[in-house]
């Protein structure tokens, strides 16, 4: 299993909620709505989930294996930070751009 693309569809300064992203496994499926979260230590991911009859949220998709979610998590956020960085540079280009 590959992630062969990952697209960040949203980003957020305020909140715990950083990102929204989807990614794409091995050119074949796609999984929409992973959530990048500020934890109390550490960045991390969350996958889709859906609240269920008595109110509590329950992953629609999600990693079996310590590894896999590791591999997930690892990538993911990777991609994110890289997003996020260039994001900032573009922003401080524009701002020394400003007339």
């Amino acid at each position: 299993m590959k992630i062969t693309e990952i697209k960040i569809r949203k980003t957020f300064t305020d909140g715990a909620l950083r990102g929204i992203v989807s990614v794409t496994i091995d050119e074949c499926l796609a999984i929409h709505d992973i959530k990048v979260v500020q934890g109390s230590e550490r960045l991390f991911i969350a996958m889709p989930s859906r609240k269920d009859e008595n109110g509590i949220y329950r992953d629609v998709v999600h990693p079996i294996y310590p590894e896999a979610r590791k591999y997930f998590e690892d990538t993911i956020l990777e991609a994110y930070k890289n997003y996020v960085e260039l994001e900032s540079v573009l922003d401080s280009e524009d701002d020394k751009m400003s007339f």
